[in-house]
């Protein structure tokens, strides 16, 4: 074989090759310019939750209450937390209550105890 013939036999490999190293560079670029602005979370969610309705549909429902629970307007506390009572806005005008004064034995004792704290 002569050198034309290999050159003939190697020239629509190479576009193909050159091809797709074009597509796969273009892919690259796209994939950098998604993940820079952000994009790629919920068009993958999206992507995700329309396979998973047709084919897993139990994950789908699962897909939609995990939806609910992020968009829930007060998250529970974790086991490991300290209890707070709710703030309610209905309560008073800034919603903040306000101490119960103290009776006059419990007055006097808080400042027995504040007394004996500092050692007088």
């Amino acid at each position: 074989m002569t050198h034309g013939e290999w050159a003939g036999r190697l020239l629509p490999l190479l576009i193909v090759a050159g091809a797709l190293a074009v597509v796969m560079g273009l892919f690259a670029w796209l994939a950098s310019v998604v993940r820079r602005r952000g994009l790629a979370g919920s068009g993958f969610r999206a992507a995700m939750a329309s396979y998973e309705e047709a084919f897993r549909v139990t994950a789908h429902d699962s897909h939609y209450e995990i939806q609910a629970q992020a968009q829930a307007k007060s998250p529970a506390a974790a086991p490991g937390d300290p209890w707070r009572p709710a703030r309610d806005s209905s309560s008073g005008a800034g919603g903040a209550r306000r101490p119960r004064p103290r009776s006059g034995l419990r007055r006097r004792l808080g400042a027995w105890q504040r007394r004996v704290a500092r050692g007088r």
